[in-house]
């Protein structure tokens, strides 16, 4: 009897035991990855969020212009990569005008070096940007070491040379219409070198590293528009052309500079306009030559259009956003 009852209790022990470890091994199988079993509740995570697009610049693209006129040409520099596009008469060429003015300043200055101009001339550098001065800019010029002579030579003077070894100018060369033949301001140069131009101004090359930033600040600084009462025989106002046709996504970004030039030629019966601007991504110019009876606003409107069908993305155009797909674990 006794060893029936203490079979009894042991089986009894056994099937309690049984009753109290199913539940705790399945407790501990639920902790683990039930996926495979099918008994687990599947878990998502939501898709990372996208990363900000990068600011909008300017960027290689196509430019539609309806012109009429002897002469159209633009050219990009992208300054992170020194790709140049452009027009595809991009190296063809047309008379400076006030555009070269920026680099007359900044060869003089670049001469100095450490030293400061005297206060004469360093207001006269200023004068022959910001109000595109003639007159101040022939005083840089000379005291650069430039010349007038009037010469059936092909050969830039030397500040013009200058231009042309340090910034690595292919097209520039010596104006040869008489008997403007010499003058700085009918240097020929193209957009392709313009852009070059405008980048060796920015990365320092041009005025060096004292006065780089001063050249750049001046440059912002450009005054007036192109109405008559701001257009004097000898100065004029000059913030016009690219500046007008960048957003303020862009110009937000940091100071553009901007150098322009134009004049209304008898010989040809055309306006020269000139537009040149450059920051720290980019350096873009355009060149034209129109009849004169168009206006002055006619080109600024062509440079402003250019630079404003550069701009990438363009402003309104939808993002698109690679979708994410959304995981079990």
């Amino acid at each position: 009897m006794r060893s029936r009852v203490t079979m009894v209790l042991a089986i009894t022990a056994v099937l309690l035991g049984g009753v109290l470890l199913v539940p705790a091994a399945y407790a501990r199988l639920s902790d683990g990855d039930s996926s495979g079993g099918g008994g687990g509740a599947a878990s998502t995570v939501a898709a990372p969020a996208p990363a900000p697009p990068p600011p909008p610049t300017l960027a290689a693209g196509p430019v539609s212009v309806s012109f009429k006129g002897d002469f159209f040409s633009w050219a990009l520099l992208d300054r992170q990569t020194g790709k140049i596009s452009g027009s595809p008469n991009m190296t063809a060429t047309s008379s400076t005008e006030s555009m070269i003015k920026v680099w007359i300043v900044s060869d003089y200055l670049r001469q100095l070096g450490d030293r400061e101009p005297p206060a004469a001339l360093k207001k006269a550098a200023s004068l022959a940007i910001i109000d595109s001065n003639d007159s101040a800019a022939n005083k840089v010029h000379a005291a650069a070491g430039g010349s007038y002579k009037p010469s059936t030579s092909s050969t830039p003077d030397a500040v013009i040379q200058r231009a042309i070894k340090i910034c690595g100018l292919t097209d520039t060369k010596r104006g040869n219409v008489k008997p403007y033949t010499g003058y700085w301001s009918f240097t020929r140069m193209s957009p392709r070198d313009a852009v070059r131009l405008g980048n060796c101004i920015a990365d320092g090359k041009a005025a060096g590293p004292k006065w780089t930033k001063w050249v750049l600040d001046q440059m912002s600084k450009v005054r007036g528009t192109t109405a008559k009462k701001d257009q004097r025989p000898e100065s004029g106002g000059g913030r016009w052309g690219i500046i007008d046709g960048l957003p303020k996504s862009i110009t937000a970004q940091g100071p553009v500079g901007i150098k322009n030039g134009w004049t209304p030629i008898n010989y040809d019966g055309n306006w020269h306009v000139n537009c040149l601007a450059v920051n720290d991504k980019w350096s873009l110019a355009v060149m034209l030559r129109y009849p004169i009876r168009s206006g002055l606003d006619y080109g600024a409107k062509v440079c402003a259009s250019v630079a404003t069908q550069l701009v990438t993305p363009q402003p309104g155009a939808a993002l698109k956003v690679p979708q994410q797909p959304v995981g079990q674990l």
